[in-house]
């Protein structure tokens, strides 16, 4: 219910409990008792306040409405009159006392008739008046506004849904998804208590029972989210940001059992599987409402008709349904997966009589599964899109658990590294709807499906600080599909794409791709063209379903080019040629400088610091460099950069020219730019640290960098290296949100204790 609040009014405290006279107190407290003691002491308050008459009363609407008041929610007030004289001065001396309080007030004044027209007009005026109640005064006028409320809502329900769905659809396409968010607003995100709004209005028009216990629970604990959070934060604040979960996660009593007192991780769980819970039922209840609103006499839509789309399962009204053949004593254990299967081919979804009938009666699955169970579930998850809605339906009602008791551990698991926007479970079957593009690249694309749904696994068992999750992953993922019924050769090929599922992005970003040691080593880890297939597909549709920042042009050339090379390796057995220099640094008198698209090289004068000194002024032009050569033919120093911009705007390419050249030159103006860049761009954020690999390149030990991202790293970095008197041939550089993995090939069979020592205080120093 919104309307002009006159003058503004301070932040409300903690919780409001009226007494006698008007005095506020703080009560705090969280759960629905302390929700009904605040709104019960707002009415002592309120009513305080209220020197009403006959023709007046004071209605709540919103919060205090529905006896829900947050701790620091505001009040929203409507003074319904007859007619009476002297009405605004009545107003005044209700609302400024309120404000007076420190108290947020959101309010109006309308005879019954102006709010039953402006709730014609105005859906979210007709959504709040469904929760009027009488606070103070005549409670005959109360009482007929709050009926003539609800029966005009009822009439026009049908007619204004689509309305009220599209207004809902904005919103969460401006707030997200509140089950996949890790920083979610917990009042207006798609799942969030803006929801149970929505829901309550439909189950009042009598389109469906959309307020059902799980609904009713999944309200209750969130509304019991938001009052925590008002109380950690001391304020009014919908939204759950990372610095106040594990503060609420202890006012609402959740502990972890094994991250001690981390328990935000456990409060993100629960907000996500309450928020998925409201969110599909708002689908369910806009499809009842929508199947309505086509039945009317009018609508010109014929009735609707029983279409068989698969085995023991018809469309009915649009939603799928059971034959009636399918509803027996015995039903067959692969039903729900046939009915799952067959929704996300054809799109439709599944009644939820339906989801009930199969979550009650349909028998759990024998070991090893019937080719049946298989071939529906690989069905399924070559669905693509139809997919995620599906295996949401059949999640919601506890199927998926039945087909895959490990899933318990994976749902709703927040995944915390910037690049990911789903949970771990959203993430698999996200990973699995993706793979569905590339199957007709690999000789197994039912392996490639069933090896996305599982690939990363491994992170439902491990914590921080634990075994890399690739590796935890293979024994649970070969017990997946050896109980699906796979044979010993296909278990151990599932095993085997889980443990190296990222192998190919990791030695595309971090290794040199002309090295043979490098080739050598992905070709003998992935031993054969048709697994090297399967990986690269699966490396794709992963990236995909992360997120835009865990892919991009650059990387997939990388990733294509490494795949080119093993694949050589494995068809012929022979090492492919390193590419060669390009001959005009070689015969171009010096220097040679060389800027176009994504490539920048430089030849001059053999000379240490080159490639520090080309990182710095590319930095300054606000280019990223990904990967970096440095080699010396027949006394020239070549450097070839792949930079990319920083901020999406690719620079003047003659104005990068101009300063490499003087750069290169050893013009001091620019070289003082490249220390004022290098100081300016300190990384923040947790320590840096570095690993040393040896035996992985051919004539040079990597020393790898792990540390926060920051302009013009590399350039201090590789500057550092040169200072303290190492040589650098390569550079790869991969970006992972905000964290980098910078790796440097250093010439030379690799240095004694004492020098890596030094050369770590150095790189950690440039850092």
């Amino acid at each position: 219910m919104t309307s002009s609040t006159g003058r503004g009014a301070p932040a409300a405290p903690a919780a409001a409990v009226g007494r006698p006279g008007g005095e506020v107190v703080v009560v705090p407290g969280v759960g629905e008792q302390a929700r009904r003691r605040r709104a019960d002491g707002y009415d002592r308050f309120l009513t305080a306040l209220s020197p009403l008459r006959p023709g007046v009363a004071l209605i709540a609407v919103g919060g205090l409405g529905r006896r829900q008041c947050a701790p620091h929610g505001d009040l929203d007030l409507v003074l319904v009159h007859a007619g009476v004289p002297g009405i605004e001065e009545l107003a005044a001396s209700i609302w400024y006392p309120v404000w007076d309080a420190g108290l947020r007030l959101d309010h109006s004044v309308r005879t019954v008739a102006e709010a039953l027209a402006v709730a014609r007009d105005d859906l979210k005026v007709a959504l709040g008046l469904l929760d009027a109640r009488l606070v103070a005064g005549d409670a005959a006028l109360a009482e007929s506004l709050v009926h003539a409320a609800a029966e005009q809502w009822r009439r026009t329900a049908v007619r204004r849904l689509p309305g009220l769905r599209e207004i809902t659809t904005a919103r969460w396409q401006a707030h997200g998804e509140l089950a996949f968010l890790l920083e979610g607003d917990v009042k207006e995100a798609a799942g969030g208590l803006r929801d149970l709004a929505v829901l309550r209005a439909i189950a009042t028009a009598g389109v469906t029972d959309a307020l059902r216990p799980a609904v009713r629970a999944a309200h209750l604990r969130l509304l019991d989210v938001r009052d925590a959070l008002h109380e950690q934060t001391g304020r009014r604040v919908d939204r759950l940001v990372a610095q106040e979960r594990d503060g609420v996660a202890d006012r609402l009593g959740l502990r972890h059992p094994r991250l001690g007192g981390h328990h935000g991780d456990v409060l993100l769980r629960r907000v996500a599987g309450d928020a998925r819970t409201v969110s599909h039922a708002l689908d369910d209840a806009f499809r009842a409402a929508e199947r309505l609103r086509a039945g009317r006499p009018g609508s010109g839509v014929a009735r609707p008709v029983r279409r068989p789309v698969a085995r023991d399962v018809v469309e009915h009204d649009g939603e799928l349904v059971l034959a009636r053949t399918a509803i027996d004593a015995r039903p067959d254990p692969s039903l729900a997966l046939r009915v799952a299967a067959a929704s996300a081919t054809t799109g439709l979804p599944i009644a939820r009589a339906t989801c009930e009938w199969l979550a009650a009666y349909c028998p759990p699955l024998p070991a090893p599964w019937p080719a049946e169970a298989r071939t529906a579930l690989i069905t399924l998850l070559g669905a693509g899109p139809g997919l995620v809605p599906a295996w949401e339906t059949c999640d919601r009602y506890g199927l998926v658990d039945r087909w895959l008791p490990e899933w318990t551990r994976m749902r709703s698991l927040p995944q915390h590294n910037p690049v990911h926007r789903f949970t771990l479970d959203r993430h698999l079957v996200q990973t699995a709807c993706e793979a569905s593009r590339y199957t007709r690249d690999v000789e197994r694309p039912d392996l490639l499906l069933l090896a996305a749904l599982l690939h990363d696994v491994g992170k439902g068992v491990v914590s921080a600080g634990a075994e890399d999750h690739s590796t935890a992953g293979v024994p649970i993922a070969e017990a997946v599909a050896a109980r699906i019924g796979l044979g010993k050769p296909e278990v151990a090929l599932i095993g085997a794409l889980v443990r190296l599922h990222l192998l190919l992005p990791d030695v595309a970003t971090r290794r040199d791709l002309a090295d043979p040691v490098t080739i050598s080593a992905v070709a003998a880890a992935v031993g054969d063209p048709a697994t090297l297939d399967l990986l690269h597909a699966l490396v794709r549709a992963d990236a995909a379903a992360t997120g835009p920042a865990a892919w991009s042009r650059w990387k997939g050339r990388l990733v294509a080019e490494l795949v080119a090379r093993v694949r050589t390796v494995l068809d012929t057995g022979a090492l492919p040629a390193p590419p060669a220099p390009d001959p005009a640094l070689l015969a171009e008198p010096l220097p040679v400088i060389q800027v176009g698209g994504d490539r920048v090289a430089v030849a001059a004068a053999d000379r240490r610091g080159l490639l520090a000194t080309v990182a710095g002024c590319l930095a300054l032009h606000r280019l990223d460099v990904v990967a970096a050569d440095a080699t010396a033919v027949d006394g020239r120093a070549l450097v070839e950069c792949r930079v990319q911009p920083r901020y999406g705007l690719a620079p003047d390419p003659v104005a990068v020219g101009a300063d490499l050249r003087r750069a290169v030159a050893g013009d001091v103006s620019v070289l003082r730019r490249l220390a004022g860049r290098a100081l300016a761009g300190r990384a923040s954020g947790a320590a840096a640290r570095v690993v040393w690999h040896r035996e992985a390149a051919t004539d040079a030990v990597l020393l790898e960098l792990r540390a926060a991202d920051a302009a013009g790293l590399l350039y201090r970095v590789t500057r550092a290296l040169d200072d303290a008197g190492a040589q650098v041939r390569a550079a790869r550089i991969a970006t992972l949100g905000g964290s980098v993995v910078d790796v440097f090939y250093l010439v030379g069979e690799g240095p004694d204790e004492a020098t890596r020592a030094r050369l770590e205080v150095a790189v950690l120093g440039a850092v």
